[in-house]
């Protein structure tokens, strides 16, 4: 019931277009900051695998391995895919376009940063962010998804039917 509530109603997508432009103004505002600011992640990840450490540590020890492991030997690619993953979520969020994905995106990063002992806005915009991805098609619809999706939808269907004639031997 609630589930469609969030996924139909116009009166809900207007609220949550309003959740839309506040977190994809966040996103593109810190990505742009970042990107303009001469953005550095080594820091960053030194931090939070130090944080790894003691009886309650902040970051689990998976977690901070992976960052040891993987992300602080290729620090120059995170920083990139954080910069613009931002700004393109952003976007995304702002614009209506590929909502869901944008959110995914978003949410991602939120949840990258918590798992690194940070807190800050991250758990307020998991949750606005959860709403958005529940919410579907109706979290874009007064956005450029609105026009978008149905065109690839319609894509969609028309790969689908053409490989079922490719299987057929049509």
């Amino acid at each position: 019931m609630v589930n469609a509530f969030l996924r139909n109603n116009k009166a809900v997508a207007g609220f949550l277009t309003i959740i839309r432009l506040y977190l994809g103004y966040f996103w593109l505002t810190s990505g742009i900051g970042k990107i303009t600011g001469g953005f550095e992640v080594t820091g960053f990840l030194q931090g939070a695998i130090s944080k790894a450490t003691g009886d309650h540590p902040a970051v689990q020890t998976w977690w901070a391995t992976f960052l040891e492991q993987v992300a602080l030997p290729n620090h120059e690619l995170f920083a990139t895919l954080v910069m613009w993953g931002e700004v393109l979520v952003g976007i995304g969020l702002i614009l209506g376009l590929f909502t869901n994905l944008a959110a995914l995106g978003g949410i991602m990063m939120n949840f990258s940063f918590l798992l690194s002992g940070t807190t800050s806005t991250n758990p307020q915009m998991v949750i606005l962010t959860i709403f958005l991805i529940v919410a579907g098609a109706n979290a874009g619809r007064y956005g450029v998804d609105r026009w978008v999706m149905p065109y690839v939808r319609a894509q969609q269907q028309r790969e689908q039917k053409y490989i079922k004639l490719m299987i057929q031997g049509k």
